[in-house]
Protein backbone atom coordinates (compact mmCIF):
# COMPACT_ATOMS: atom_id res chain seq x y z
CA UNK A 1 0.00 0.00 0.00
CA UNK A 2 2.93 2.37 1.19
CA UNK A 3 6.31 0.96 0.93
CA UNK A 4 8.45 1.59 3.99
CA UNK A 5 10.98 3.24 1.28
CA UNK A 6 8.21 5.85 0.46
CA UNK A 7 8.56 9.61 1.21
CA UNK A 8 4.87 11.01 1.89
CA UNK A 9 3.46 13.88 1.40
CA UNK A 10 0.04 14.44 3.35
CA UNK A 11 -2.52 17.64 3.03
CA UNK A 12 -5.57 18.18 4.80
CA UNK A 13 -7.89 20.40 5.73
CA UNK A 14 -11.52 19.40 7.34
CA UNK A 15 -11.67 17.54 10.58
CA UNK A 16 -13.34 14.23 9.10
CA UNK A 17 -10.15 13.68 6.51
CA UNK A 18 -7.77 14.90 8.76
CA UNK A 19 -8.71 12.28 11.74
CA UNK A 20 -8.41 9.37 9.44
CA UNK A 21 -5.57 10.06 7.16
CA UNK A 22 -3.40 11.35 9.81
CA UNK A 23 -4.36 8.54 12.72
CA UNK A 24 -3.27 6.04 9.23
CA UNK A 25 -0.26 7.61 8.98
CA UNK A 26 0.48 8.26 12.10
CA UNK A 27 0.13 4.46 12.86
CA UNK A 28 2.48 4.04 10.14
CA UNK A 29 5.60 5.65 11.98
CA UNK A 30 7.21 6.79 9.05
CA UNK A 31 10.04 8.59 9.29
CA UNK A 32 9.80 10.05 6.10
CA UNK A 33 6.39 12.13 6.06
CA UNK A 34 5.49 16.01 5.38
CA UNK A 35 2.82 18.00 5.88
CA UNK A 36 0.45 20.90 4.63
CA UNK A 37 -2.43 21.50 6.65
CA UNK A 38 -4.99 24.14 7.11
CA UNK A 39 -8.11 24.38 9.14
CA UNK A 40 -8.99 22.13 11.56
CA UNK A 41 -6.56 19.63 10.61
CA UNK A 42 -3.96 22.14 11.61
CA UNK A 43 -5.00 20.87 15.49
CA UNK A 44 -5.45 17.63 14.87
CA UNK A 45 -1.95 17.33 12.75
CA UNK A 46 -0.43 18.58 16.24
CA UNK A 47 -2.36 16.22 18.43
CA UNK A 48 -0.79 12.88 16.38
CA UNK A 49 2.45 14.64 15.89
CA UNK A 50 3.83 16.65 18.14
CA UNK A 51 7.73 15.70 16.87
CA UNK A 52 6.88 17.11 13.90
CA UNK A 53 6.01 20.45 11.99
CA UNK A 54 4.05 21.51 9.41
CA UNK A 55 5.37 22.42 6.15
CA UNK A 56 4.58 26.42 5.90
CA UNK A 57 3.19 26.42 2.41
CA UNK A 58 1.83 23.80 -0.19
CA UNK A 59 4.51 23.36 -2.29
CA UNK A 60 7.25 22.73 0.55
CA UNK A 61 4.77 19.49 1.34
CA UNK A 62 5.71 18.51 -2.73
CA UNK A 63 10.01 18.47 -2.13
CA UNK A 64 10.96 14.90 -2.81
CA UNK A 65 7.94 12.83 -1.88
CA UNK A 66 7.05 9.97 -3.73
CA UNK A 67 3.37 9.83 -2.74
CA UNK A 68 0.62 12.58 -1.34
CA UNK A 69 -2.28 11.21 0.95
CA UNK A 70 -4.80 13.89 1.22
CA UNK A 71 -8.55 14.18 2.37
CA UNK A 72 -11.36 14.76 0.23
CA UNK A 73 -13.27 17.89 2.50
CA UNK A 74 -15.86 20.32 1.43
CA UNK A 75 -14.66 23.46 3.30
CA UNK A 76 -11.59 24.46 1.15
CA UNK A 77 -10.04 23.69 -2.47
CA UNK A 78 -6.82 22.92 -0.33
CA UNK A 79 -6.75 19.37 -1.10
CA UNK A 80 -7.92 19.61 -4.73
CA UNK A 81 -5.02 21.85 -5.66
CA UNK A 82 -2.99 19.61 -3.93
CA UNK A 83 -4.43 16.28 -5.99
CA UNK A 84 -4.08 18.71 -9.41
CA UNK A 85 -0.17 19.52 -8.04
CA UNK A 86 0.18 15.90 -7.63
CA UNK A 87 -0.59 15.19 -11.06
CA UNK A 88 1.62 17.77 -13.05
CA UNK A 89 4.39 16.43 -11.49
CA UNK A 90 4.11 13.13 -12.28
CA UNK A 91 3.55 12.28 -7.83
CA UNK A 92 1.42 9.09 -7.40
CA UNK A 93 -1.98 10.26 -5.37
CA UNK A 94 -4.27 8.71 -3.19
CA UNK A 95 -7.26 10.11 -1.63
CA UNK A 96 -9.24 8.88 1.49
CA UNK A 97 -12.99 9.35 1.83
CA UNK A 98 -13.94 9.74 5.45
CA UNK A 99 -18.27 9.55 4.70
CA UNK A 100 -20.38 7.90 2.65
CA UNK A 101 -21.94 10.81 0.52
CA UNK A 102 -21.27 12.97 -2.43
CA UNK A 103 -18.63 10.78 -3.66
CA UNK A 104 -18.24 12.34 -7.27
CA UNK A 105 -18.68 15.76 -5.97
CA UNK A 106 -15.32 15.34 -3.98
CA UNK A 107 -13.15 15.69 -6.67
CA UNK A 108 -15.01 18.68 -8.28
CA UNK A 109 -14.29 22.26 -8.23
CA UNK A 110 -15.38 24.98 -10.49
CA UNK A 111 -16.69 22.09 -13.30
CA UNK A 112 -12.82 21.24 -13.10
CA UNK A 113 -12.30 17.09 -12.23
CA UNK A 114 -9.44 15.78 -10.54
CA UNK A 115 -9.31 12.22 -9.61
CA UNK A 116 -6.41 10.88 -7.72
CA UNK A 117 -4.48 7.46 -8.87
CA UNK A 118 -5.78 5.58 -5.81
CA UNK A 119 -9.26 5.76 -3.72
CA UNK A 120 -8.92 4.73 -0.17
CA UNK A 121 -12.08 3.76 2.17
CA UNK A 122 -12.10 2.42 5.90
CA UNK A 123 -15.12 -0.12 5.59
CA UNK A 124 -17.16 -2.60 3.45
CA UNK A 125 -20.04 -0.18 2.70
CA UNK A 126 -17.64 2.68 1.57
CA UNK A 127 -15.48 -0.08 -0.52
CA UNK A 128 -18.54 -1.24 -2.77
CA UNK A 129 -19.68 2.68 -3.08
CA UNK A 130 -16.52 4.16 -4.38
CA UNK A 131 -16.60 1.07 -6.94
CA UNK A 132 -19.35 1.88 -8.43
CA UNK A 133 -18.81 5.89 -9.06
CA UNK A 134 -15.03 5.29 -9.47
CA UNK A 135 -14.81 1.94 -11.71
CA UNK A 136 -11.80 3.06 -13.52
CA UNK A 137 -9.49 4.02 -10.20
CA UNK A 138 -8.13 1.92 -7.87
CA UNK A 139 -9.89 1.32 -4.63
CA UNK A 140 -8.37 0.06 -1.23
CA UNK A 141 -10.10 -0.59 2.07
CA UNK A 142 -7.90 0.74 4.80
CA UNK A 143 -8.34 0.39 8.96
CA UNK A 144 -9.63 2.77 10.48
CA UNK A 145 -7.23 3.59 13.04
CA UNK A 146 -9.55 6.66 14.26
CA UNK A 147 -12.69 4.66 14.48
CA UNK A 148 -10.28 1.95 16.54
CA UNK A 149 -9.41 4.43 18.98
CA UNK A 150 -12.59 6.12 19.57
CA UNK A 151 -14.76 2.82 20.38
CA UNK A 152 -11.80 2.22 22.81
CA UNK A 153 -12.10 5.54 24.45
CA UNK A 154 -15.77 5.57 24.50
CA UNK A 155 -16.23 1.62 25.81
CA UNK A 156 -13.90 3.44 29.02
CA UNK A 157 -16.67 6.09 30.08
CA UNK A 158 -19.63 5.07 31.83
CA UNK A 159 -23.30 7.10 31.01
CA UNK A 160 -24.37 9.44 33.51
CA UNK A 161 -27.97 9.24 35.77
CA UNK A 162 -29.69 10.21 34.26
CA UNK A 163 -29.12 9.90 30.60
CA UNK A 164 -28.85 12.05 28.03
CA UNK A 165 -29.56 12.65 24.67
CA UNK A 166 -27.17 14.11 22.37
CA UNK A 167 -28.08 15.80 19.26
CA UNK A 168 -25.48 15.92 16.62
CA UNK A 169 -25.83 18.96 14.13
CA UNK A 170 -24.27 19.32 10.93
CA UNK A 171 -24.70 21.64 7.77
CA UNK A 172 -27.58 20.44 5.04
CA UNK A 173 -26.00 22.91 2.90
CA UNK A 174 -29.54 23.18 1.26
CA UNK A 175 -33.12 24.75 2.78
CA UNK A 176 -34.89 21.65 0.77
CA UNK A 177 -37.43 23.62 -1.00
CA UNK A 178 -38.27 25.55 2.10
CA UNK A 179 -37.69 28.93 4.06
CA UNK A 180 -35.24 27.52 6.98
CA UNK A 181 -31.89 26.20 6.61
CA UNK A 182 -32.64 22.03 6.46
CA UNK A 183 -30.24 21.48 9.56
CA UNK A 184 -33.24 23.87 11.47
CA UNK A 185 -35.54 21.90 10.22
CA UNK A 186 -34.13 18.63 10.87
CA UNK A 187 -33.95 19.91 14.35
CA UNK A 188 -37.65 20.78 14.21
CA UNK A 189 -38.36 17.54 12.98
CA UNK A 190 -36.89 15.54 15.98
CA UNK A 191 -38.77 18.00 18.52
CA UNK A 192 -42.20 16.53 16.70
CA UNK A 193 -41.45 13.32 16.79
CA UNK A 194 -40.02 13.49 20.65
CA UNK A 195 -42.64 12.14 22.18
CA UNK A 196 -42.18 9.09 20.75
CA UNK A 197 -39.02 8.29 22.26
CA UNK A 198 -41.31 8.17 25.47
CA UNK A 199 -38.47 9.89 27.72
CA UNK A 200 -39.24 12.48 30.07
CA UNK A 201 -39.75 16.41 28.95
CA UNK A 202 -36.55 16.66 31.64
CA UNK A 203 -34.41 15.04 29.41
CA UNK A 204 -31.31 17.10 28.70
CA UNK A 205 -30.48 16.91 25.02
CA UNK A 206 -27.01 17.61 24.87
CA UNK A 207 -25.83 19.09 21.00
CA UNK A 208 -22.69 19.68 19.35
CA UNK A 209 -22.52 21.44 16.47
CA UNK A 210 -20.28 20.64 13.33
CA UNK A 211 -16.62 22.25 13.70
CA UNK A 212 -17.57 23.31 10.29
CA UNK A 213 -20.50 26.18 11.90
CA UNK A 214 -19.68 29.16 13.18
CA UNK A 215 -19.32 30.11 16.63
CA UNK A 216 -23.13 30.95 18.01
CA UNK A 217 -24.92 29.48 14.95
CA UNK A 218 -27.18 27.81 17.52
CA UNK A 219 -27.37 29.72 20.05
CA UNK A 220 -30.32 31.70 19.05
CA UNK A 221 -32.72 28.72 18.13
CA UNK A 222 -31.79 26.73 21.18
CA UNK A 223 -32.93 30.17 23.22
CA UNK A 224 -36.06 29.93 22.25
CA UNK A 225 -37.26 26.14 22.96
CA UNK A 226 -39.30 26.30 26.42
CA UNK A 227 -40.57 22.91 26.05
CA UNK A 228 -37.68 20.39 25.72
CA UNK A 229 -34.06 21.50 27.17
CA UNK A 230 -31.51 21.91 24.70
CA UNK A 231 -27.50 22.40 25.63
CA UNK A 232 -25.24 22.82 23.74
CA UNK A 233 -22.20 20.77 24.09
CA UNK A 234 -18.68 23.03 24.55
CA UNK A 235 -16.35 21.42 26.53
CA UNK A 236 -16.46 17.96 26.38
CA UNK A 237 -14.77 15.88 23.31
CA UNK A 238 -16.79 13.85 20.90
CA UNK A 239 -16.30 10.41 22.31
CA UNK A 240 -17.31 11.68 25.68
CA UNK A 241 -20.46 13.34 24.46
CA UNK A 242 -21.60 9.88 23.09
CA UNK A 243 -20.08 7.63 25.96
CA UNK A 244 -22.47 9.90 28.31
CA UNK A 245 -25.28 10.06 26.00
CA UNK A 246 -28.10 6.77 25.88
CA UNK A 247 -29.59 7.88 22.52
CA UNK A 248 -27.41 9.91 19.57
CA UNK A 249 -29.61 12.02 16.95
CA UNK A 250 -28.43 13.37 13.47
CA UNK A 251 -28.85 13.59 10.11
CA UNK A 252 -26.09 12.05 8.44
CA UNK A 253 -23.06 12.59 10.61
CA UNK A 254 -20.10 10.05 11.25
CA UNK A 255 -21.13 10.61 14.51
CA UNK A 256 -24.26 8.55 14.06
CA UNK A 257 -22.01 5.63 12.73
CA UNK A 258 -19.42 5.89 16.06
CA UNK A 259 -22.65 5.46 18.13
CA UNK A 260 -23.84 2.64 16.25
CA UNK A 261 -20.68 0.83 16.49
CA UNK A 262 -20.91 1.02 20.39
CA UNK A 263 -24.43 -0.25 20.89
CA UNK A 264 -26.08 3.46 21.21
CA UNK A 265 -29.93 3.72 20.05
CA UNK A 266 -29.23 5.97 16.45
CA UNK A 267 -31.52 7.73 15.08
CA UNK A 268 -31.90 10.36 12.02
CA UNK A 269 -33.87 12.79 12.02
CA UNK A 270 -33.97 13.91 8.21
CA UNK A 271 -38.04 14.94 7.72
CA UNK A 272 -39.95 13.51 5.47
CA UNK A 273 -39.44 16.12 2.50
CA UNK A 274 -35.29 16.12 2.59
CA UNK A 275 -33.68 13.77 0.54
CA UNK A 276 -33.07 10.30 1.71
CA UNK A 277 -30.13 9.33 4.10
CA UNK A 278 -27.42 8.37 2.23
CA UNK A 279 -25.59 5.96 5.53
CA UNK A 280 -26.02 2.83 4.23
CA UNK A 281 -25.24 1.27 7.56
CA UNK A 282 -27.74 -1.58 9.84
CA UNK A 283 -29.53 0.05 12.76
CA UNK A 284 -29.64 3.50 11.69
CA UNK A 285 -33.67 3.64 13.38
CA UNK A 286 -35.03 6.97 10.88
CA UNK A 287 -37.97 9.27 12.36
CA UNK A 288 -39.87 9.80 9.31
CA UNK A 289 -40.66 6.48 9.42
CA UNK A 290 -42.17 6.77 12.88
CA UNK A 291 -46.02 7.13 13.19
Amino acid sequence: MISSKESIGVVCHDAGGAYLVLSFLAHLRSNQLKAYVEGPAVAIFNSLFSNLKPEKNLKFAFDEIDILVSGTGWASDLEHEARKLARSRGIRSVAIIDHWTNYEERFIRNGEIIHPDEIWVCDSYAFEMAQVFFPDCVIKQIRNYYLDDLVGEIACISEVNPPEILYVAEPARSTWGKSDLGEFQALEFFKSKFDLLELPTTTIIKMRAHPSDEIGKYDSWIAKQKDLRFVLEKKINLQESIARSSMVIGCESFALVIALLVGKKVFCSLPPWAPVCRLPHDGLIHLKKWE
